[in-house]
């Protein structure tokens, strides 16, 4: 049980740095838009980066939790079964 929590608690903070993440990028991207959308907008309409951003946003979302589950795993055996913290 304890094990299951400890995954959980680190899917969640996967799911936080990777919305932290999205968040500063999407900012950046957005402010750079908005300044010269000709320059920047890479020839698509707002249409296409609305569609960009849902993608980008599950596709994130998805990497999060799989980092965060991954380093759960990761720091479990390396602080619980090795012993070395």
């Amino acid at each position: 049980m304890k094990k299951i929590v400890y995954l959980i608690t680190f899917v969640i903070l996967g799911v936080i740095l990777q919305f932290l993440i999205h968040a500063i990028v999407e900012i950046w991207y957005i402010n750079l838009l908005v300044q010269d959308f000709t320059k920047y907008g890479l020839g698509l309409n707002w249409k296409q980066w609305f569609m960009i951003h849902r993608l980008g946003s599950v596709v994130l979302l998805i990497i999060g939790m799989a980092f965060g589950f991954w380093q759960g795993k990761f720091w479990w055996y390396r602080i619980y079964e090795q012993g070395k913290y």
